[in-house]
């Protein structure tokens, strides 16, 4: 019998490790997403420390070619194999300029929130290279993509959230226009934490944008629901709610 690759080791590892009520409370959280085994996001993080100790590009070269040629799914990739491969670019590389292209094959396997999310809060690398990630999201944030998108503002408000950044950000959240949910709510909770973080510099932002006005009083209910922000500047908040328009 020849030998297991190490995405076959892993996959072993992955259903050893997978919680059946954690799987059924996580795929009500993940709509429409195949493949979810249950693996608890902690036990993804310490198989990749696990996978750095070893052929760790071998396993994302793997994982990348059956997502090609399978997609996602219980016949394909598992979405908790999604989440270790991007772990593995989160994890071992130390700097931008070779984290890129894999980062670069890594987006177009991204299909739901939580994949995106928490690649993009692991991806630490960013705040070390900050010019580099920063011009690597732009065209994300002009690609039409759900997720592509939801990429661009994901990365904006885990990494970008100070006053070098904030004008443009609110620049590239205001341009953007699509009607995917994930979008819009990736960037209401963006601007949320952009004011939470900046008042002022958002403060003149919500008075006068371009929002649709769903993304717009969606920002709004979440600056409200923030325990960082006191209860009078949660009333001039509520107080610029927009009447919703029908459709």
């Amino acid at each position: 019998m020849p030998d297991m690759t190490i995405r076959e080791h892993m996959r072993d590892r992955l259903r050893a490790e997978a919680d059946p009520e954690y799987r059924e409370f996580h795929s009500r959280l993940l709509p429409g997403t195949a493949g979810i085994l249950g693996v608890r996001t902690p036990v993804l993080r310490a198989l990749s420390k696990e996978l750095l100790k070893g052929d760790w590009k071998g396993y994302i070269s793997q994982v990348q070619a059956a997502w090609k040629a399978d997609g996602q799914g219980d016949d394909g990739v598992y979405y908790d194999e999604l989440i270790l491969w991007g772990l593995c670019i989160c994890r071992g590389f130390k700097k931008w300029e070779d984290a890129a292209p894999y980062i670069t094959g890594f987006i177009p396997a991204i299909n739901n929130w939580a994949v995106c999310d928490i690649f993009c809060g692991s991806l630490k690398m960013a705040g070390r290279y900050r010019q580099e990630a920063w011009e690597f999201i732009q065209p994300y944030l002009e690609s039409g993509q759900e997720y592509g998108i939801r990429f661009g503002v994901v990365m904006m408000l885990s990494h970008f959230v100070d006053e070098d950044h904030v004008k443009e950000a609110l620049e590239r959240m205001d341009a953007v226009r699509h009607e995917g949910y994930y979008v819009k709510m990736a960037v209401a909770w963006a601007l949320s934490i952009y004011f939470i973080k900046l008042p002022e510099a958002v403060m003149p932002y919500l008075e006068q944008n371009h929002l649709d006005d769903w993304t717009y009083n969606k920002a709004l209910q979440k600056i409200t629901e923030s325990f960082r922000v006191d209860q009078e500047t949660k009333t001039v908040i509520r107080s610029m709610k927009r009447p919703l328009r029908p459709a």
